[in-house]
């Protein structure tokens, strides 16, 4: 089993309309997304997700994400602790790389995500380009929303009509990613057709 660890924002892309999302393991390589217990602390903790996403507190979703989270011992939080303040100083020694190209300094949340991904030998699914900056700097795997939603389709573990109504639904909230944007006519192609 590959363990495949969703961030905050693309837990909140996907989970409203893949259900069950969590804990569900798809593919020959038999991936497993899970999330940390930070990803309701983070939208807990933001008025504005709250009202972004009211879908996050119901109870079926609140019931999968504590009942598939996963749980760290004393001895690994401490470690990715270490390891996250490792990341986060590697950030703050060179703020401008993190905020370029439409990128935003990962956060400290965003830290711990990507030192827990690296102790547990997880994949991180992000579509934050500073995460995908900060992980490619210490070789991290990493993948974004829509390389997991690629799987997900590749093993039949979601339709080609679920794959066209959360690209249409992103679409509609303005929440497309500039990356998704970009594979919508590449890897999905035979879904949407080639670009014209």
């Amino acid at each position: 089993m590959i363990l495949v660890l969703l961030d905050t924002n693309a837990y909140l892309r996907l989970a409203k309309r893949i259900r069950p999302l969590l804990g569900v393991e798809f593919g020959t390589k038999q991936y497993c997304p899970t999330v940390l217990k930070q990803v309701a602390d983070e939208v807990g903790k933001s008025p504005r997700l709250q009202f972004l996403y009211p879908w996050f507190s119901e109870e079926e979703l609140s019931d999968e994400r504590m009942s598939k989270q996963m749980r760290l011992s004393k001895a690994e939080r401490i470690q990715s602790e270490a390891a996250a303040s490792v990341l986060r100083a590697h950030v703050l020694a060179d703020p401008s790389a993190y905020t370029s190209q439409g990128r935003s300094p990962p956060s400290p949340t965003d830290c711990f995500i990507l030192a827990f991904g690296q102790m547990r030998d997880a994949i991180v699914v992000t579509d934050d380009l500073g995460m995908h900056k900060l992980a490619a700097d210490f070789d991290l795997d990493i993948w974004h929303g829509h390389e997991l939603l690629k799987k997900m389709l590749s093993a039949k573990a979601i339709s080609n009509d679920l794959v066209r109504e959360i690209f249409a639904a992103l679409e509609t909230n303005d929440d497309l990613p500039r990356t998704w944007q970009e594979v919508k006519h590449t890897e999905f192609k035979k879904l949407f057709g080639a670009k014209t």
